[in-house]
């Protein structure tokens, strides 16, 4: 049997759409070949493959592929995928050849489950498989969202996370000393791998997992983080987003544009959340505060 590999070369802002977009097409998954040293940055190139079966189909399946590609082009400019055609033996390891650890803050790295990583003694390991539509590590929001987890996660701080994605931030806020975890998202795709990260983890004592929104956290959390979309972040604001943060508590919300940071924090602080910290890269800004 012959695959078709698909491919594009697009910096790390875009990597986790474009993963999206071909992941629907592609059923073994999608991979990132990171150029570099591994060290994170929101500029470094990466590239996506996704491998589809060649059948009488092909032909079709790329058309339908280029399009989802060019729409996306329409809102963050990305290249032109190019294909090719491999063997069967090639594909079985070709995906996984360039996945490399990926090293975000002082301690966290994300490893891919078949690598071989020699940790120093306080490294906080995180082991992920490519093919997750969002929670790579590889966006300048869930970098930002990371490096302020592990800045300030205490000991046995109860965490909610709210559009968990692959559990990447649930699982940073578990191994860096959280006493319970919930993750929570509504994407059933995003909670089946998210589950799966948990477990290969270990972390399932911690965090929990599970369809849903902000209607289903109860009780109020040390630390509250939300990485979504500014539009999401607003309605939950508006839903009660303050109620669920403790007197003292603290907050993150992520996946906001440059352009709609004033909007996203006049809702925020007249919800009663009061941001007391602006981080960015690139056009992304993540607002950290606490509860008025």
């Amino acid at each position: 049997m012959k695959w078709i590999q698909v491919s594009l070369d697009v910096d790390a802002e875009a990597a986790e759409a474009v993963a999206e977009v071909l992941s629907r097409f592609a059923p073994e998954g999608v991979a990132f070949e990171t150029q570099g040293d591994g060290q994170s940055t929101a500029q470094a190139l990466v590239t996506v493959k996704a491998y589809l079966p060649a059948g009488p189909q092909t032909q079709s399946v790329q058309h339908q592929l280029a399009e989802a590609l060019w729409h996306l082009g329409q809102i963050y400019p990305i290249p032109e995928p190019t294909f090719a055609t491999i063997a069967e033996a090639d594909w079985a390891d070709a995906w996984k050849e360039h996945f490399h650890p990926l090293r975000i803050g002082q301690r966290i790295v994300i490893k891919p489950s078949w690598r071989e990583f020699e940790t120093a003694p306080d490294d906080i390991l995180i082991e992920l498989d490519p093919g997750m539509a969002f929670g790579t590590g590889l966006h300048p929001t869930t970098q930002m969202c990371l490096t302020t987890i592990e800045q300030k996660m205490r000991p046995g701080m109860r965490v909610l996370d709210l559009g968990t994605g692959s559990g990447i931030l649930a699982l940073a806020a578990a191994k860096l000393g959280a006493g319970e975890v919930l993750a929570l998202d509504t994407d059933p795709i995003a909670v089946a791998a998210a589950q799966e990260n948990i477990q290969r983890n270990d972390a399932t004592q911690i965090v929990t997992v599970a369809h849903g929104s902000l209607d289903r956290a109860t009780g109020v959390y040390d630390l509250v983080v939300v990485n979504i979309l500014a539009k999401v972040i607003i309605s939950l604001a508006r839903e009660g987003l303050a109620e669920r943060v403790r007197s003292e508590g603290q907050w993150v919300t992520a996946g906001i544009i440059e352009t709609q940071v004033a909007k996203v924090v006049a809702i925020l602080e007249a919800a009663g959340l009061r941001v007391t910290e602006k981080r960015q890269i690139a056009d992304w800004v993540t607002l950290i505060g606490h509860k008025v």
